[in-house]
C-alpha cells in the first residue's frame, strides 16, 4: 500500500499543563482513529533552516516545517480524508501538507 508523509505547518505550543495534555489526547485519538495506517506516527520539529544554492535561510522559509508523520492509504485522496481530522486543522492552528512517498 502506498506511503505518504504528512509535513505539519503551523499549530500551537499548549501555553498551560492542562492544555497540553488536552492536545495530546486529541492527537492520540486522531491517531488512534487511524489505526494500523499510521506507519511512522513521527514527532513535532525544531526551528529550520533552508539550504539552497545561493545559502541558508534561517526559519524554515515562507512555511516552516512543525513536524511530520507517515501513513498508508489505498491513494493521496484517502491520505487526505485522514489529514482532515488532525487536531491542528480542525482547529484551525494549522495545515499539512500531504505527499506520496515513492519507493526507489
Amino acid at each position: 500500500m502506498p506511503e505518504f508523509v504528512f509535513a505539519y505547518h503551523g499549530g500551537k505550543t499548549p501555553d498551560t499543563e492542562e492544555e497540553g495534555a488536552k492536545v495530546m489526547a486529541a492527537w492520540q485519538a486522531w491517531f488512534e482513529g487511524m489505526g494500523k495506517a499510521v506507519v511512522n506516527p513521527g514527532n513535532p520539529v525544531g526551528m529550520s533552516k533552508t539550504v539552497t544554492a545561493e545559502g541558508v535561510e534561517d526559519h524554515g522559509g515562507a512555511n516552516p516545517l512543525s513536524g511530520f508523520s507517515v501513513v498508508a492509504a489505498a491513494d493521496i485522496d484517502e491520505a487526505i480524508d485522514m489529514a482532515k481530522g488532525c487536531p491542528m486543522v480542525t482547529d484551525g492552528t494549522g495545515s499539512i501538507e500531504v505527499a506520496e512517498v515513492h519507493q526507489m
